[in-house]
């Protein structure tokens, strides 16, 4: 969506705050012996604590609140019986809506200790992710976006998983325009102001390829390696990206 007035931009800080609020409940809560369905639990409650939704549920019939994936799943993870372990890499990530607003964020949590490569890759995702946003500027075109998260995973020593990208949200999970994690001239629309998006590098420590899970939801690596996320929802401004989903 393209945010045309102040009552919307206000909607819109108001749901990103309460995705952040959510994630940063559920980020405290990871430690070895907790559950990923304790977790949702979590999220569940801040959400309708805050008077909010979980969007993937209604839109898509996702069986959890958030989508949390551990190890070699990089998303869409389903929440269940399964336990941390130390050393895991948690991706948490929550989509929700109030007063028909949406936004939608991700991060990478560590629970207790991780492989040196394993800590590499969180930060590097991380970093990933602030390339891509300083390339999120009026008049740029969302290739250049993917450009610079692709350069900065190389540089680091991993690879993008190059099916999965970005997108505009506000006002449905999913809505236009796709912003890649690589570089693809295909992709050539133009940042606008007011243009609502997330910006969310989805890579991994081994070749880059992935499929999906038995329960068709869950995407992993292709070659067990470890994956990261992270992503936040952001309004273009003709003074640079404005975060709606960061502290």
């Amino acid at each position: 969506m393209s945010i045309r007035s102040e009552a919307e931009l206000e909607k819109m800080q108001i749901i990103g705050r309460i995705v952040r609020a959510t994630l940063d409940a559920m980020t405290a809560a990871v430690q070895p012996g907790v559950t990923t369905s304790e977790l949702d639990g979590i999220a569940l409650a801040t959400l309708t604590r805050h008077g909010a939704e979980s969007s993937p549920p209604k839109a898509y019939g996702f069986p959890g609140t958030a989508c949390i994936s551990v190890n070699d799943e990089a998303i869409h993870g389903i929440p269940g019986c399964r336990v941390l372990a130390e050393g895991d890499l948690v991706k948490l990530d929550v989509t929700a809506e109030k007063d028909g607003f949406v936004a939608d964020a991700a991060v990478t949590v560590r629970a207790g200790n991780v492989s040196v490569e394993a800590e590499a890759l969180a930060r590097c995702a991380e970093s990933a992710f602030r390339m891509g946003m300083r390339a999120a500027q009026v008049g740029s075109r969302v290739y250049e976006i993917g450009r610079a998260v692709e350069r900065e995973v190389y540089r680091c020593g991993f690879s993008v998983l190059k099916d999965f990208c970005g997108h505009g949200v506000g006002r449905a999970i999913h809505e236009e325009p796709t912003i890649p994690n690589h570089f693809d001239p295909r992709y050539r629309t133009k940042l606008t102001e007011g243009l609502v998006i997330t910006v969310e590098p989805i890579i991994s420590a081994g070749n880059g390829r992935a499929e999906r899970g038995s329960d068709r939801w869950t995407i992993r690596t292709a070659d067990g390696s470890m994956a990261a996320h992270h992503e936040h929802t952001m309004v273009i401004t003709r003074t640079g990206p404005q975060l709606l989903t960061a502290a």
